[in-house]
């Protein structure tokens, strides 16, 4: 347990450091974001607000992990490296997408296909490391069967089908979470939710892991205890990060961050087996996600109509006179509601035994 808080903190005090330090820089140098010309006019304020705050957290949920390890002199493991690799491989793609904003200084990044191409490397070489290295007892950190809390038996993917729906997986979270990074703070702290819940999920599966409390309720998977130190990590630099990049930003995470978190999350499902639970874990993400489906559906059905005034749907509410900081509070419910519900089926599982 103590590797879990001292990762946890160390990643916190890190970013709450490095971002202020960061934001100088970047301002400095001339980093700031550019704005859709479509989007809300109250956002224009906004140009000019340093990005690219996500190599912050990045980096400092990097540290954080790795000092965990050295603090208690225990080994890394292949199920917490590979999560930290799509972490920071996605934060990567992000990163090159912000960086040719900024040097071309308009609001579009990597061309479509690009960024593609870069997620889907990420995403494969992922998907197959995470199909090797196995422990012991044979246990992989990935699965060929699809999850919820729990490998579905009946659920069982066969070799590139496995790749591929790891692929989907990753593809969607990482977007999902990059159309919620619209409004201050919002994609931080629903983000934090999450991550805060996996934290308490990796707890629960190491104490009744089928490693060291072998039986009918016990969870197959190979490194609980690593991945907690993983989430808790990426908990407190998103704390961290929250105390910048709420209302009125001082800086934005930018698709570096928003790409990395959704990774992130994928990569923390896979591992531990729920795949399926993330979407209502996640429920925020998935909800935003699927307003932009409807939206540009619609438009096509009805040849010009729109369902929302804007997409993603954080946009509709502030279309309709919201004003940003209630969109992001009541977006924040609505994520912490998820989150409490996702707890609680993935806890009545244990107790009804499946």
């Amino acid at each position: 347990m103590i590797s879990i808080l001292f990762g946890g903190a160390v990643s916190m005090v890190l970013t709450l450091i490095g971002t202020r330090w960061a934001i100088t820089l970047l301002a400095k140098r001339g980093y700031g974001q550019e704005i859709r010309d479509d989007g809300p006019t109250s956002h224009h304020t906004k140009r000019g607000t340093p990005t690219m705050g996500g190599t912050v957290f990045i980096a400092a949920t990097i540290v954080g992990y790795f000092a965990a390890k050295l603090f208690t002199m225990t080994e890394p493991t292949a199920s917490a490296l590979l999560v930290l690799f799509l972490f920071a491989g996605m934060g990567a793609v992000g990163f090159l997408d912000d960086f040719i904003k900024i040097f071309r200084q308009r609001s579009l990044g990597l061309r479509s296909k690009a960024k593609l191409a870069g997620q889907t490397l990420i995403a494969v070489t992922f998907a197959v490391l995470a199909l090797q290295f196995p422990d012991e007892r044979g246990q992989r950190p990935a699965s060929p069967f699809i999850s919820f809390i729990r490998d579905i038996s009946w659920l069982h993917l066969a070799g590139v089908l496995v790749v591929i729906w790891i692929l989907l997986l990753i593809a969607g979270m990482s977007n999902g979470v990059n159309l919620a990074d619209g409004l201050d703070g919002l994609a931080t702290g629903a983000s934090m939710m999450v991550f805060g819940a996996y934290t308490l999920i990796c707890i629960w599966q190491f104490g009744q892991s089928c490693a060291t409390a072998p039986g009918a309720k016990c969870y197959e998977v190979r490194d609980p205890h690593d991945l907690a130190v993983v989430a808790a990590s990426l908990t407190g630099a998103l704390f961290g990060f929250l105390w910048w990049n709420a209302s009125p930003a001082k800086i934005f995470m930018g698709d570096t961050g928003s790409l990395s978190l959704g990774g992130a999350l994928s990569g923390m499902a896979v591992m531990t087996r729920t795949e399926l639970l993330v979407l209502l874990l996640g429920g925020l993400f998935v909800i935003i996600t699927a307003s932009v489906i409807l939206q540009v559906g619609w438009f096509k059905i009805t040849k010009g109509k729109r369902l929302f005034r804007m997409a993603p749907l954080h946009h509709h509410f502030e279309m309709l006179g919201w004003e940003q900081v209630n969109v992001v509070i009541r977006f924040w419910i609505i994520q912490g509601l998820c989150v409490v519900i996702g707890l609680g089926v993935f806890y009545a599982e244990w107790v009804t035994g499946g």
